[in-house]
């Protein structure tokens, strides 16, 4: 699963990648770290509208529940969107099938089990564009419209050989899109066929990067919105 991400970015280098602007009533601030359990905005870009960065909240609210969110959150969490059943689920399938979106991040966060401690990771795409050496990625997701407000869900998968041994007890992980796949993933006209080939091959060539971070990390007592939350902390684990 994946719950935590960051978004550090300033505006005009999303739009410079993404080849999208920010709506105008997007007021867009970069995270180092940012929890779907508070239910964050989120920056997507939707089905037919390729050039346009809307703000979403993340978990999405299905129109039924809209006028009880609170109580909807308390019995039903959709951060995530299992790929397996998104095409079946009562909850995800109608807006699998004509509202998809990409979310734009550039980390996650997942925890691994060592021994008697869990450990926080950190996630990133490793590039020379960006002084901070990480790239920004699409995050496959679904999203909810009502009332001209957004609320999404993050798909994610059954984890890779190199996901699965950090995150080595829930072994999922976020299906970040290839790169010349965003723009079929956005079409208004795939078959429920197209979404599923997508959802199972459509996982990222790129390479990921992963190190160890504080366990404060898991103190809800401290801001871990700083840069310093995905500095490297050195454990004597299998992976560092």
């Amino acid at each position: 699963m994946c719950f935590d991400i960051s978004s550090t970015k300033i505006k005009k280098l999303f739009e410079k990648i993404s080849g999208a602007n920010f709506v105008l009533d997007f007021d867009y601030k970069p995270y180092y770290h940012s929890t779907g359990f508070l239910y964050p905005t989120v920056s997507i870009i939707k089905t037919g509208e390729p050039k346009s960065i809307y703000p979403a909240t993340w978990g999405l609210i299905p129109e039924w529940a809209q006028n009880n969110i609170q109580d909807f959150r308390k019995k039903y969490n959709t951060l995530n969107a299992k790929s397996e059943t998104l095409l079946t689920s009562k909850m995800y399938k109608e807006n699998a099938e004509y509202n998809r979106c990409i979310i734009l991040v550039d980390g996650f966060f997942e925890p691994h089990k060592s021994y008697d401690q869990t450990i926080p990771y950190y996630f990133y795409q490793p590039t020379n564009e960006f002084k901070d050496g990480r790239d920004i990625f699409a995050f496959a997701g679904i999203y909810n419209e009502f009332n001209d407000n957004f609320s999404c869900s993050l798909i994610t998968t059954k984890a890779n050989d190199f996901f699965s041994e950090i995150h080595n007890v829930k072994k999922r992980m976020p299906l970040v899109l290839k790169e010349d796949l965003i723009g079929e993933w956005l079409s208004t006209n795939l078959s429920n066929n197209q979404i599923s080939a997508i959802l199972n091959e459509g996982f990222t060539d790129k390479k990921f990067k992963a190190h160890s971070i504080s366990k404060s990390f898991y103190n809800k007592g401290i801001n871990s919105n700083k840069a310093s939350i995905i500095e490297k902390v050195t454990y004597n684990t299998l992976f560092d």
